[in-house]
């Protein structure tokens, strides 16, 4: 991936996360979104990582 300037990082990035993972549109009741956040973070954890682990653990 390259552009006029050189080596394009972002570009690169958003084709790799295209080809390799699916995209999923969550929508949660208002103030949700801050426990879950907050709770990920209490985990050490992104709230991706978070809905994921409980994804795997359900899933498993």
């Amino acid at each position: 991936m390259r552009s006029d300037k050189g080596f394009d990082q972002i570009a690169y990035q958003n084709a790799y996360i295209k080809e390799k993972y699916d995209r999923i549109s969550l929508t949660v009741p208002k103030g949700r979104k801050a426990e879950i956040k907050k709770k990920a973070s209490s985990m050490g954890k992104s709230v991706n990582e978070y809905i994921n682990s409980l994804v795997d653990r359900d899933l498993c």
